[in-house]
């Protein structure tokens, strides 16, 4: 093992020349294309009643269902082009990407599409997407690029917190903008993540910590929806045909499901009773169609691809190369914990997809576009 074990929490690495091998990880790439293809055909199965009974797409039951099929084919040949690309490609377009990621939301409160209370999407004509996944793999990218360039000052306040801290102050405003509390919390938990592979002294994260508790309070304050979801999330039965229906609903699909489910596209909630069954609530219908065994399969194997990515971050020959792995890895384990969580009531309901789950053709792009660079980083492994 090149890369020191022992040495992942404080992210001190020797660095060596790259010595790149021509072969990606097969196990990952494995995992991922399995992932994709079950999250394809639930895709189908928990939005054909929706797509049938909606004029918006034709009365078309496959509607969703082609359309991801179309973005998963193409993001496949997305990931497997942008595995080809060394990683000092990725190095030096980290500072551009996450100009175009600040820019991109930027722009959002001005020409965004708005849905319910938030402005989170931008229209391209024939899909929308939303600036925060791309701010997301772009962080990571350039904190990685940072850590490298400041690695012997990284204890410092001035090099070690101070430009990390400014890049996630204006992402952060620019959420909150919008307003979007997940994607805010997603980006600190990785920001905080990267600063600790790095090797940023562990007291700094007690001031995030304490900084964080007042941040939620301001929130709570100003915005009285985020007050009202955690009242929601502590009684949803306290009113089921309002706040709480969504919730509700998930909770009968987990239910209902039993040991083996009942059966692939036999769900009932599927017949727009579950909000949202198809996108982030679609965990709600792999339980009910395939029941405790097939949901429990389905973590197994996202599990499996978050140890291989750690396991492959371990292996990296450059500090570069290991600290995008593991930070990407980390965003993946932090979507699937958190999206499962709000589907089963753990945490306030709040909009999280399943990654290669849930439908969103722009999201499956950057989500495979994400596994296209640890496949890049995987050709470095001394695997």
């Amino acid at each position: 093992m090149q890369y020191a074990a022992t040495q992942l929490g404080r992210g001190v690495v020797r660095e060596r020349k790259d010595t790149r091998s021509t072969r990606i990880d097969l196990p990952f790439a494995a995992l991922t294309l399995l992932l994709l293809t079950i999250g394809v055909v639930m895709v189908l199965s928990a939005s054909y009643a929706r797509a049938y009974y909606s004029a918006a797409t034709g009365h078309n039951a496959a509607y969703y269902f082609l359309r991801q099929l179309g973005f998963a084919a193409a993001g496949t040949v997305i990931m497997f082009a942008l595995s080809r690309f060394p990683m000092s490609f990725y190095r030096r377009m980290s500072f551009p990407l996450l100009a175009v990621s600040v820019a991109l939301l930027a722009l959002v409160p001005v020409i965004g599409v708005a849905e319910g209370d938030a402005r989170r999407w931008i229209d391209l004509g024939f899909t929308t997407f939303q600036p925060s996944e791309i701010a997301k793999v772009a962080l990571i990218l350039y904190f990685s690029a940072l850590i490298c360039r400041y690695r012997a000052a990284m204890s410092t306040f001035r090099y070690g917190i101070l430009p990390f801290a400014l890049v996630l102050a204006l992402i952060l405003g620019l959420l909150v903008l919008e307003p979007h509390f997940s994607a805010a919390v997603i980006v600190v938990a990785i920001g905080g993540v990267m600063l600790f592979l790095g090797g940023a002294r562990l007291y700094w994260f007690v001031g995030v910590g304490v900084t964080a508790l007042a941040g939620l309070g301001v929130i709570m304050l100003f915005f009285p929806y985020a007050s009202q979801r955690i009242a929601t999330w502590l009684d949803p039965f306290a009113n089921t045909s309002g706040d709480g229906y969504q919730i509700v609903q998930s909770l009968y699909s987990i239910g209902s499901g039993g040991l083996f489910g009942l059966g692939l596209g036999q769900g009932r909630q599927t017949y727009m009773y579950l909000p949202e069954e198809h996108n982030d609530f679609i965990f709600a219908v792999v339980c009910e169609e395939l029941g405790f065994a097939g949901a429990c399969a389905v973590l197994l194997l996202f599990a499996a691809l978050i140890v291989r990515g750690y396991y492959l971050a371990l292996h990296m020959r450059e500090r570069y190369s290991f600290l995008v792995t593991a930070g990407v890895t980390t965003l993946l384990a932090i979507q699937v914990i958190l999206n499962v969580a709000v589907v089963t009531n753990l945490v306030p309901c709040t909009g999280i997809s399943l990654p290669f789950f849930s439908y969103g053709g722009t999201a499956l792009l950057i989500q495979l576009a994400e596994m296209g660079i640890v496949l890049s980083a995987s050709r470095g492994a001394d695997i």
